[in-house]
């Protein structure tokens, strides 16, 4: 007999969204004025083609689907975390200073040959997807977003890490000039992220180059960042100019200024509180309906056997 077990984050066929309705969606929020200037000013829209075919939108990998509708563009991409450019969360005009072309990204540290690429040129050689993938906050919010770009996976494979290689260490940009946030000097800049190999190894981890069927916006940290959706958003690191392999663990960004509070794990977890606040439920942006938050952020199935025999380490904020 076949058994087919259905994954956390899977919604039934008959509930999806027909093509005609997506497309048509797609069509729309290609039009919202604003949100189209912040991909604009990312400097990237010009870029939309290789060869003669677009890049974006990119064809849909039908593996990674949602239990929940996508959350309109208009709420997500006027709620965003960007220290670099404040503290708020209507950074959206302050990140347009952001400058992301010509942009390269530097792979060194454990590697066979470290090597700078520009982003236009990883993205041409090794192609692009949509993800439809939660997002959860350690501040207890919540999104649902189609993210455009390609497995991490993919990227350590081009890096051809060396055997002693266990952590993978992602830096943003430092520029004080164009991004006012970093003059803050009780923050240590740039900012910085980490995971194990293990962890960028994973089917989930993702270089993101785009949302909504477009190149990404400045304020979701154009002109590519990572996401990794069973963890806090701050693990997500944004606008990444630097990739190392390393043998130690990173210290990362939040884990310099407060580790009792924002761990190196940081694994979603209903059941650990954050020292200040529940993380039993989360808002989601666009509702303010307040709803049960899951173990892994609803990923468990895919990730939980990473953490086998780490049952010592504060795998949760």
């Amino acid at each position: 007999m076949l058994i087919k077990r259905r994954r956390g984050w899977e919604i039934p066929e008959h509930l999806a969204t027909p093509e005609a309705v997506f497309l048509n969606r797609r069509a729309l929020i290609g039009g919202a004025a604003g949100l189209a200037a912040g991909s604009l000013l990312s400097g990237r829209a010009a870029l939309a083609a290789a060869g003669d075919q677009p890049l974006y939108p990119a064809p849909q990998n039908p593996a990674y689907t949602l239990d929940r509708p996508l959350t309109p563009e208009r709420f997500s991409a006027d709620y965003n975390n960007f220290y670099e450019f404040g503290t708020s969360k209507t950074v959206l005009p302050a990140a347009n200073a952001l400058k992301t072309q010509p942009w390269t990204l530097k792979i060194d540290g454990l590697v066979e040959k470290p090597f700078e690429i520009g982003v236009d040129d990883l993205i041409r050689k090794v192609g692009l997807e949509e993800r439809l993938y939660r997002h959860r906050c350690v501040e207890a919010w919540s999104m649902a977003v189609p993210w455009t770009g390609f497995p991490l996976a993919k990227l350590v494979a081009l890096a051809k890490p060396a055997s002693g290689a266990k952590y993978i260490r992602f830096e943003t940009f430092m520029d004080k000039a164009m991004a006012p946030g970093q003059r803050a000097f009780f923050y240590p800049w740039p900012y910085t992220e980490g995971l194990t190999l293990a962890e960028a190894g994973n089917d989930l981890a993702f270089m993101v180059t785009g949302i909504y069927g477009k190149p990404l916006p400045n304020q979701f940290g154009a002109p590519i960042r990572v996401a990794v959706p069973w963890k806090y958003g701050f693990k997500s690191a944004k606008s990444l100019v630097k990739i190392s392999f390393t043998a130690d663990r990173p210290k990362t960004f939040w884990e310099g200024l407060q580790a009792s509070e924002y761990g190196f794990w940081a694994n979603v977890n209903p059941a650990v509180p954050h020292p200040r606040w529940s993380q039993a439920t989360e808002r989601v942006l666009g509702t303010d309906q307040r709803v049960p938050t899951l173990i892994y952020n609803g990923y468990g199935e895919q990730v939980a056997g990473l953490y086998k025999g780490l049952e010592g380490e504060r795998l949760f904020v």
